[in-house]
């Protein structure tokens, strides 16, 4: 059965105006209230989702100004592992052209132990050598005024490297490592123009390469006195120090008695 119920409604104006009647069938006003819920659920649920979208819309600018700053930050990256691809090759070329002794015949050391020739001044049988009262503080000076540039470091084996290689500008002062005697000094074809100093306890120290030596054998030395100028005389490709530290006899690493500053 239809639904003939209908709402009346009475507009009066002011004035002399006519007065006017609206009827809406009840129907009608049902539809029209779904249709305005639905309306507004629709309108709320827009505002709803709007707002995320638009807050996350806000940050693009932000996150496009990022993605710029990161990849600048990848191209700067790029370029300091080429800078340091290139400071690596100069270290090597340096490495070669400053202080890398030749390599020895398969077998034999790159700087064997000193061997007696006649160019060699040896030290007087009856030059004594003071006891040192603490073996380990007898050599303890860097032997030169400036840390240098180790191109290359003390290691055993077959073919191995006796003590370090300091690449250094030519004629720097080479500084006795500790007191003592200067057991020999001369030249050597492989260690070139060197000194050998005596500091008691069985230790020694060996300085090689220098452009001159400026102590004789058999002359007592203090610890920081200066006992020649750096070169490259011997087998040796570029300026630098070849300094060793032997006990016993026995090359030992110089940097377990002194410190690079």
């Amino acid at each position: 059965m239809a639904d003939d119920r209908r709402l009346t409604l009475i507009v009066v104006p002011h004035g002399d105006l006519e007065t006017r009647t609206l009827e809406i069938a009840y129907w009608k006003l049902k539809i029209g209230l779904t249709l305005a819920i639905v309306l507004l659920l629709g309108f709320g649920f827009v505002v709803a989702t709007w707002f995320p979208i638009a807050a996350q819309a806000s940050r693009v600018p932000g996150l496009e100004r990022e993605l710029v700053a990161l990849e600048k930050e990848r191209e700067q990256v790029a370029e300091l592992a080429d800078a340091l691809a290139e400071v690596e090759a100069q270290y090597e070329r340096v490495r070669q052209l400053l202080g890398a002794d030749g390599a020895g015949r398969e077998g034999e050391p790159i700087l064997p132990s000193l061997r007696r020739d006649s160019s060699r001044a040896a030290t007087p049988p009856d030059t004594a050598v003071p006891a040192a009262d603490s073996v380990a503080a007898a050599v303890d000076l860097w032997p030169l005024g400036s840390a240098g540039f180790v191109t290359r470091a003390q290691s055993a084996g077959r073919v191995g490297h006796p003590g370090l290689d300091i690449a250094v500008p030519r004629d720097s002062g080479i500084r006795a490592a500790g007191s003592g005697v200067v057991r020999e000094a001369g030249e050597d074809a492989i260690y070139g123009h060197y000194a050998l100093i005596d500091h008691g306890g069985g230790l020694q120290s060996l300085y090689g390469h220098a452009s001159r030596i400026t102590v004789t054998s058999g002359e007592r030395v203090r610890r920081a006195q200066i006992i020649g100028y750096t070169g490259s005389s011997g087998r040796s490709s570029g300026p630098h120090l070849h300094f060793e530290v032997r006990k016993d006899g026995i090359p030992v690493d110089p940097l377990l008695y002194v410190k690079q500053p």
